[in-house]
């Protein structure tokens, strides 16, 4: 039977079905076809896979996410982010950078902050005389680290497959990896910069960082109510899920006076339609996930990775390439969903901290959202640049070398990633 139901979903999503259908129609033909297990229990398990908990932070995120960027948190940030270091080498660009990851870490969304950072930046960056390819790759890359600083929705749907890791301290080691990766593409950009004499803003007065830090104060404090609660005990992370809505909601309404009942009512429509998708997904994926697991996969695997793959060092570097590859073809949910049943096991019985392969795992799709040729930030960027792939090929190679090299420390350092959990321990 798992025989049959892999071949389906490999045609199904070769000839472009959606992962969804994909996913749950090749589990029901093959149970219906090979196996006496009742097909109802199928539809009990998609409603069982929903019903958790740390689900329910979903919906909040997102409507948090689009509730900040249609209220006026991201123009802000940007100001913010060039009052800072927009007077440094590539100023601009690390603006692009540092204001991604911000908006990053209020959002939870990729794409989400390519379009709201982008539209901004990318004009300007072309108006500064940057390549546009550079400017393209710039864009698509610092939108990828949405996945990994939280509320990452891709670490909330790690966190409800794999049940014994914790959502909170997912999203500690999260920002000690999202740092490693803007380290290092602030560095790589400073670099660039001074090669090529990029044009750099005028130093802001300490008067105009003060004023817009003062300006961007509601929205910077968001992440800071967000994890500052959760580790304060205040709240949970699904609940602090639903104070970052209505908190975003507050500021966006009342205090920078940018949402309208009419705004607020298509954010709450384009939520809805956000959060169906994904939970759809999560619910057929569970169905494969059960099938998986009864039939006795994820245990074959664990014990073949233990018979025949020893290291720690060689089982994270083919972990790495398997997810670098299947990065470039599916977005980080659906592979999230699919993949980590099967590495858990095996990666348990070798010993490998269950937080530090999560944090791998994630890092290795962020890098996916931007690798040619299906990554998805790639074709957000698209819409903004208006340059075909090849054109934004120098560009994006500049940077996936970087962002490897940020992999590479995260997989074989671990205390990179992992330094604020052992310092809230």
């Amino acid at each position: 039977m798992i025989n049959l139901l892999l071949i389906l979903i490999i045609i199904l999503l070769f000839i472009s079905t959606p992962i969804f259908v994909s996913l749950g129609l090749a589990s029901f033909v093959s149970v219906v076809l090979l196996s006496e297990t009742e097909p109802m229990i199928l539809v009990q398990r998609m409603f069982a896979g929903l019903d958790q908990f740390a689900l329910m932070a979903l919906p909040f995120f997102i409507l948090a996410a689009n509730i900040m960027e249609g209220g006026g948190l991201s123009d802000r940030l940007l100001r913010w982010a060039r009052a800072l270091v927009g007077h440094l080498a590539g100023g601009v660009a690390m603006t692009t950078q540092v204001s991604s990851m911000f908006f990053g870490a209020l959002s939870g969304s990729s794409p989400a902050t390519v379009i709201a950072i982008g539209k901004i930046m990318y004009p300007e960056l072309v108006r500064r005389k940057y390549d546009p390819a550079f400017a393209a790759g710039l864009l698509a890359s610092a939108g990828s680290v949405s996945l990994i600083i939280p509320p990452s929705i891709t670490l909330i749907v790690l966190a409800s497959v794999i049940t014994t890791v914790s959502v909170g301290e997912l999203f500690t080691a999260g920002i000690g990896a999202g740092l490693i990766f803007g380290i290092a593409a602030v560095v790589y950009i400073y670099w660039y910069s001074k090669k090529h004499d990029m044009p750099r803003d005028k130093k802001a007065s300490a008067q105009e960082l003060l004023d817009a830090t003062l300006k961007a104060f509601w929205a910077l404090l968001i992440p800071v109510i967000i994890l500052g609660g959760i580790y304060a005990g205040v709240f949970t992370p699904t609940e602090a899920a639903g104070i970052s809505a209505v908190y975003a909601l507050v500021v966006s309404a009342f205090i920078y006076r940018e949402m309208s009942w009419k705004k607020f009512y298509q954010v709450c429509v384009d939520s809805a339609i956000t959060s169906a998708q994904v939970l759809v997904l999560v619910a057929s994926a569970q169905i494969l996930g059960w099938l998986l697991t009864r039939s006795g996969v994820p245990q074959q695997i664990a014990g073949y990775v233990t018979e025949h793959v020893g290291s720690i060092v060689l089982f994270l570097l083919l972990i790495n390439v398997a997810l670098l590859i299947m990065g470039m073809f599916m977005e980080g949910v659906a592979a999230i969903i699919i993949v980590a049943p099967l590495i858990f096991p095996a990666a348990m019985n070798l010993g490998v901290d269950p937080i530090h392969l999560g944090i791998v795992m994630i890092s290795n799709l962020a890098i996916g959202m931007y690798t040619p040729p299906f990554g998805i930030n790639i074709f957000v960027t698209q819409t903004i640049s208006k340059l075909n792939m090849l054109e934004m090929m120098p560009g994006l190679k500049r940077f996936l070398i970087v962002q490897f090299i940020a992999l590479l420390i995260i997989t074989y350092i671990p205390e990179s990633a992992l330094f604020l959990l052992h310092f809230f321990e």
